[in-house]
């Protein structure tokens, strides 16, 4: 009867290791890593498809973790992130897609990733054309950042998005603050590559600004 009890041990051991494998941290961990060397180490002809194949993983992921909002959040941004490197009209279909995953994860838990949620979709909404082309909109994006500062005041993401938006929109002051502000945030683990370069684009954003004012 040995043999059982340590199969039954052993089976347990698995089933454990499984159940600590599906924390959101670590589901969303490989989605997080390898959009970020897409973003900042892939040359920009070729990101397009790598984020296309990095949201036919994130489905993936969601289909099998329907309940978590983390794995949807990133889905969203996955497919923002590839409209954004296509560009044109034919990518407002995936921006669509990834504003609707987005509002679904604010159904679920709007903290979710300290406001991700918020911030992605205000970033949509200030990218994207209006009425009739798309669903842009100025006061819903500004309406959404102010909602991710609040949950996250301090953090790289918010803040560097809204100076971006601010600075597009000539309030020149107001965005230093906030790209300031994303320079000055916290490391976060296991993000560094993502990290570093949100604060070069920062620095480099700073830099025009104070080109822009002489």
């Amino acid at each position: 009867m040995k043999w059982m009890h340590a199969l039954f041990a052993a089976l347990l051991g698995s089933l454990c290791a499984v159940v600590q494998a599906s924390t959101p941290d670590e589901l969303i961990g490989p989605l997080q890593s390898r959009w970020a060397e897409i973003k900042y180490r892939e040359p920009a002809d070729r990101q397009a498809e790598l984020y296309r194949t990095l949201a036919q993983q994130a489905r993936k992921l969601v289909e099998a973790n329907p309940n978590v909002p983390e794995v949807l959040i990133w889905e969203g941004i996955v497919l923002s992130s590839e409209a954004g490197a296509r560009g044109g009209l034919g990518a407002l279909s995936l921006a669509k897609e990834a504003r609707d995953r987005l509002d679904a994860a604010l159904k679920m838990n709007e903290r979710a990733l300290d406001g991700s949620a918020w911030t992605s979709l205000a970033t949509l909404y200030a990218k994207v054309p209006g009425w009739p082309l798309g669903f842009g909109d100025e006061a819903r994006a500004e309406e959404y950042f102010r909602k991710s500062l609040a949950i996250n005041p301090a953090g790289i993401d918010p803040n560097f998005f809204y100076g971006e938006y601010l600075a597009e929109r000539g309030r020149t002051r107001e965005a230093r603050t906030h790209l300031d502000a994303a320079l000055k945030a916290a490391p976060r683990p296991g993000r560094e590559l993502a990290d570093d370069g949100r604060r070069k684009e920062a620095r480099t954003l700073l830099e025009k600004l104070g080109k822009d004012a002489k």
